[in-house]
C-alpha cells in the first residue's frame, strides 16, 4: 500500500489536533508484525487519549486505540506469520506506540495475541480491554476463594465496558449478580444481560456510614472506585473480594483496616496493561468459550468509522455510552 488513513492525535504547547490523516508504513513505530487492523474499540483512555489534558499519552504525536483485532501483513518473528488472525491488547498501545485507529498497526511481537477460535475479529473487540478486565477480575476472585454458592456478587458501573461485560459472565457462570448504575433508564438492559437485581448508585453512598455493616456480597467486580468503595468494603462477607480496576468515580477513598483484618475480604488490583503474556493468552481462550456473553451483540453502544471516532470520545467521556463503540477499519 502507497498510504492508509489513522486517526492522528498531535499536541504542542500552543496546538492540540485531532484528525484523520493519511500515513505510510515507514511512519509507523518499530515492532515486529504488522497487522492489517479490523476493528478497534473506544476505552475509556482512549477518549481520554483524544482530549488535550487527559494526561495518559506519554509522547506525541500519537494514534489512540489501546485495542486492535485483525490480520497478519508482515511479520519478521516466527511466531507469526502474514494471513494470521490476532489480536491486541493494551501495553503501551495508543497511549506511548501507535495504536488501533488506524487502518494498518506495527508492534512488538509479545504483544500479539492469536485470535482464539470462536471469536470473530468484531466479537474480540467488542469484549476488547473491557471485557479482559472483567474476565480478569472474575479470574482472580476464583483464585481467591470466590463460588457461585458463597453469595451475591456486585458490579459497580455496570452499563459500562468492564461492567457489562462484567454482568454477563458471572450470570453465564451461574452467579447471582447484582448491577450497580446511577442511570435509571438502563435497569431492563442490566437484567437482560442477566443480573438478579439493580442496585441504584446512591444506594452505595449512604449517608451514615459504619467501619464495618452488615455482611453481604461474596464479590465485586469495581472499575469505579471513590469513596463509595468503604461502604462496598463494609458489606463484603467473610472471605470475600473486591477486584478494583477503575477510577471513574475518584482515585481516593476513606476506610478502616478493620474489613481486612476482622474478616480477611482482599482488595484485588487488577492490571489489564502490563498483565503476563501467558496469563492474557489463556485468559482470552477462555474468552471464547465459557465466559463468552451470550448476549455479546447487545453490549455495543455503536459501530463508527475513523470519522465518527472523535464525537464517540466525548460521549464516552459525557457518561453516554452504554456498553462499547466499535471503530470498523
Amino acid at each position: 500500500m502507497d498510504s492508509f488513513k489513522a486517526l492522528v492525535v498531535e499536541k504542542t504547547e500552543e496546538h492540540f489536533s485531532t484528525q484523520v490523516k493519511e500515513l505510510r508504513i515507514e511512519d509507523l513505530p518499530p515492532g515486529e508484525v504488522t497487522i492489517r487492523v479490523r476493528y478497534s474499540g473506544i476505552n475509556y483512555k482512549d477518549a481520554l487519549a483524544c482530549t488535550p489534558n487527559g494526561r495518559v499519552v506519554r509522547k506525541y504525536p500519537i494514534v489512540p486505540g489501546i485495542d486492535l483485532a485483525g490480520t497478519v501483513a508482515a511479520s519478521s518473528d516466527p511466531r507469526f506469520r502474514e494471513g494470521d488472525e490476532v489480536l491486541v491488547t493494551s501495553y503501551e498501545l495508543g497511549t506511548g506506540h501507535y495504536g488501533g485507529f488506524s487502518d494498518y498497526a506495527r508492534v512488538p511481537a509479545d504483544w500479539v495475541v492469536p485470535l482464539p477460535e470462536g471469536l470473530s475479529h468484531r466479537e474480540a473487540m467488542i469484549l476488547g480491554t473491557a471485557g479482559f478486565t472483567a474476565a480478569l477480575s472474575i479470574q482472580r476472585m476464583e483464585e481467591n476463594g470466590l463460588s457461585k454458592e458463597k453469595g451475591p456478587i456486585l458490579v459497580r458501573g455496570a452499563t459500562g465496558g468492564v461492567g457489562s461485560n462484567s454482568v454477563s459472565m458471572l450470570a453465564a457462570l451461574g452467579y447471582v449478580v447484582e448491577a450497580s448504575t446511577g442511570k435509571s433508564a438502563d435497569h431492563a438492559y442490566l437484567l437482560e444481560l442477566g443480573a438478579e437485581r439493580v442496585v441504584p448508585r446512591e444506594e452505595l453512598a449512604p449517608s451514615v456510614r459504619k467501619p464495618l455493616d452488615k455482611e453481604y456480597w461474596a464479590g465485586c467486580v469495581d472499575p469505579v472506585g471513590g469513596e463509595s468503595l468503604a461502604y462496598v468494603l463494609s458489606r463484603m462477607k467473610y472471605g470475600g473480594s473486591v477486584a478494583l480496576s477503575g477510577v471513574t468515580g475518584g482515585g481516593e477513598f476513606a476506610a478502616t483496616v478493620f474489613p481486612f483484618i476482622l474478616r480477611g475480604v482482599n482488595l484485588l488490583g487488577i492490571d489489564s496493561v502490563y498483565c503476563p503474556s501467558e496469563v492474557r493468552k489463556s485468559l482470552w481462550e477462555r474468552m471464547a468459550g465459557e465466559l463468552k456473553p451470550q448476549l455479546l451483540e447487545r453490549m455495543m453502544y455503536k459501530e463508527v468509522t475513523l470519522d465518527g471516532v472523535v464525537q464517540a470520545t466525548q460521549e464516552v467521556l459525557d457518561g453516554k455510552v452504554r456498553g462499547r463503540v466499535l471503530v470498523s477499519l
